[in-house]
């Protein structure tokens, strides 16, 4: 508008590299939230699963303390069958992570990068997660009367 200059601003663009490392980080933020979101989910799942594991055997649990069990052999086994929960977990999850990302390279044509640190950490984490989540239903475990297990 001729008759009101002072209504018009010039602004200058940011600059492209700048912008770039800000929209890279904060995509990396996002997806690292979905990640522990995912994670938290897990753990509450293999709590869960344990949790109900011990419930229903809870007259084998009663069997194996009658027959000279120590608690803490029951709480290492509930946690024990956590981890290797978590651990094939987290290996599936690294496997079928690898397989998506090959096959959007393949399909656009790009050259899949994947670090390997990650490759190993992911089942670790897992392994970490269902040691995690199986603390407390070993504990309950633990805790299960030999002789109320067995009159049931």
């Amino acid at each position: 508008d001729p008759l009101n200059p002072h209504r018009v601003s010039a602004s200058v663009p940011t600059d492209p590299g700048r912008l770039r490392q800000s929209v890279n980080a904060s995509l990396t933020s996002l997806l690292l939230a979905i990640a522990l979101v995912a994670l938290g989910v897990g753990v509450i799942a293999i709590a869960n699963t344990t949790l109900l594991s011990v419930i229903q055997r809870r007259a084998e649990i009663g069997l194996r303390r009658s027959v000279g069990a120590a608690p803490r052999h029951i709480a290492v086994m509930v946690v024990a069958e956590a981890v290797l929960t978590g651990a094939i977990g987290g290996l599936m999850g690294t496997g079928v992570g690898v397989l998506v990302i090959s096959a959007v390279c393949a399909n656009h044509g790009w050259a899949p990068v994947l670090d390997p640190r990650l490759l190993i950490g992911a089942p670790g984490a897992g392994a970490a997660a269902g040691l995690l989540a199986g603390l407390y239903p070993a504990w309950r475990a633990s805790r299960v009367s030999p002789i109320s297990a067995l009159q049931r």
